[in-house]
């Protein structure tokens, strides 16, 4: 009940809507039963007028029955157009609700949730929950005012009569929904849960097509996910059946309704308490009014389908953040000199330290890198410095103002970063450039492009600029769509350049190139080069070495060669010359 209620307090700015489709469709109820009762008086009344071969008044029904036509036929386009407008609307509301909760939560606090999980939730589970307006609000809001009005109708002719059509409507529109709810909670639940887990399955089986193909795993996933399936058609066949016996239901009590009121009625035209045709129009009245409540059974049976994905987007809109938000606001530090100071670092409470005590100062303008194995800790800097993590001990300054005193978007304002695993959108090279500056022009574009070293390349595309890089990036190769990241880096008016691994995916050429473009255009900007190759480090102001989390020597690069330490270990090749 609470989530329906949450759901409800979301629904509040589109009350005019709401409101407007509940009365649109009542109307076109009315307007049906209406119909249905005039139609069969008129026709009941010209057959005995017929019979009798006497005269009567056939302009007044049959302007009635024109009207009431045209009022039910614009009523139901009016209906699904006013209807379809407010679930549109409300669907668009919810996943801007959703992301913007969903947003300050990343990374830390979706790091346990795949993304075809967090893929399902934001669009499958939110798609659901239109069900609580269309097929749950608007059904139920009808079905109590439509009754009512309908049963004051028949009050008029016979209290017998309406009290026999409101236990018919009460048993169809309560009693059986009810009921249908109680059957249908399970199967909906494992109808969200079971689509969620397939979504999941299929959107990591593409993400790593490749790879499965490569080392021959694509049956087992095949499997897994006809495996998730055929527990999705369980799921759904029982909702199905649930369904169609509950409309079956809902006809039967309807017929046995009709039936009940014209044999309680046909005494009535014996004694001259009801005219003949009218016989033929309270058939036809009560069979009509339940129209009022034929959608509740199903609207009852979306009802455990609606809840759980609801309590599914609540679970992730209620999650803690990792990271709190205190912030100074958008106001700039006072110099950007960053400085760690006796950092460690875990990613668990319980889990190894990945750095431990480390200090590292980067001042305005200058170029350091940190260096060593995989596995050494390197990366998780870029994670501190962008307040996607937190250290255990120690601080991090940005302007000798701790970092945690500062927004997250703003430090991601300040600092650009290339991740070791970029990320391209499915649109054009320009439009992914665009990312980080939505006013880059055309030669700013150009020249970032030509200090990645991509420019060329780009140039050589049938539609250049305008060239489509696929899912991920999935038509251009791991370097290009890491020069094109760079590039997108490059456009950012930023204070702190980092770099994890640029050459990662590079000939050693290119990669000399790339880093000594970046190098030559850097324009004051700060530098943070972290990688495990030897390209530019002569040009840096100070490297750090570090393994397993500690920083074990620190220097130039000359200075750190003739030690014969662990740096020279790792780089035990002489450095070629860089071009300028």
């Amino acid at each position: 009940m609470k989530e329906l209620l949450r759901l409800l307090g979301l629904f509040r700015p589109y009350t005019g809507w709401i409101l407007l489709g509940v009365f649109i469709s009542l109307a076109t109820l009315l307007a049906n039963v209406t119909l249905m009762a005039v139609s069969g008086w008129f026709i009941a009344s010209m057959a005995i007028a017929g019979a009798a071969g006497t005269s009567m008044n056939y302009f007044t029904p049959a302007a009635m029955i024109r009207a009431t036509a045209i009022i039910r036929t614009a009523g139901r386009y009016l209906e699904r157009l006013v209807t379809h407008e407010a679930t549109f609307r409300l669907l668009a509301e919810l996943r801007v609700w959703f992301y913007r909760h969903l947003e300050p939560l990343a990374p830390s606090a979706l790091e346990d949730y795949r993304s075809g999980d967090l893929l399902s939730r934001i669009r499958a589970d939110i798609d659901t929950l239109d069900n609580l307006y269309v097929r749950t609000l608007v059904p139920l809001a009808v079905g109590l005012s439509g009754a009512t009005l309908l049963t004051l109708f028949l009050y008029r002719y016979d209290r017998l009569l309406a009290i026999t059509l409101v236990l018919a409507l009460v048993t169809a529109g309560v009693v059986l929904p009810l009921l249908t709810a109680g059957l249908g909670r399970k199967p909906g639940r494992r109808v969200v849960v079971e689509s969620a887990a397939l979504r999941t399955t299929v959107v990591d089986g593409l993400q790593g097509a490749g790879e499965l193909m490569v080392y021959g795993a694509e049956k087992a996933l095949a499997d897994r996910a006809r495996v998730e399936g055929k527990r999705l058609i369980q799921a759904q066949r029982r909702m199905s059946v649930i369904g169609g016996l509950a409309q079956a239901a809902m006809l039967m009590i309807a017929n046995l309704a009709m039936l009940a009121i014209v044999l309680m009625a046909v005494p009535m035209v014996r004694n001259d308490a009801i005219a003949p045709p009218e016989l033929a129009m309270l058939a036809l009245f009560s069979l009509a009014a339940f129209e009022a409540v034929v959608p509740l059974p199903d609207a009852f049976r979306l009802l455990g389908q609606t809840v759980a994905a609801a309590r599914r987007i609540f679970s992730i809109v209620d999650a803690n953040q990792a990271i709190s938000e205190p912030g100074i606001g958008s106001r700039l530090p006072e110099g950007f000199n960053v400085r760690l100071k006796s950092v460690d670092f875990s990613y668990s409470r319980t889990g190894p330290k990945v750095l431990r005590n480390l200090d590292l100062e980067i001042k305005e303008g200058e170029k350091v890198a940190i260096v060593g194995p995989t596995g050494s800790g390197k990366s998780s800097v870029i994670q501190l410095l962008l307040k996607f993590k937190l250290p255990q001990s120690g601080t991090i300054t940005l302007g000798n103002v701790g970092l945690d005193r500062y927004k997250g978007e703003n430090l991601r304002d300040w600092i650009s970063v290339v991740p070791q695993k970029v990320h391209l959108f499915n649109t054009t090279i320009s439009d992914n450039l665009r990312v980080a500056n939505p006013q880059a022009r055309q030669h700013d574009m150009e020249r970032a492009c030509k200090i990645a070293q991509i420019h060329d390349f780009i140039l050589s595309q049938p539609d250049g600029y305008r060239t489509w890089v696929g899912e991920t990036g999935a038509r251009l190769s791991g370097g290009q769509a890491r020069r094109i990241a760079l590039a997108r880096a490059l456009l950012r008016d930023c204070h702190l350049l980092v770099l994890d691994e640029p050459g990662e995916g590079l000939d050693p050429v290119t990669e000399q190139k790339l880093l000594a473009a970046i190098l030559n255009n850097l324009d004051g900007r700060s530098l943070l080069l972290i990688t495990h190759r030897q390209a530019a480090l002569d040009r840096m102001d100070e490297i750090l070495y570090l393994e397993d989390g500690e920083v074990v020597e620190r220097g130039h690069r000359g200075e750190l060669s003739d030690n014969h330490g662990q740096f020279h270990k790792l780089f035990s090749e002489a450095l070629p010359d860089m071009p300028d």
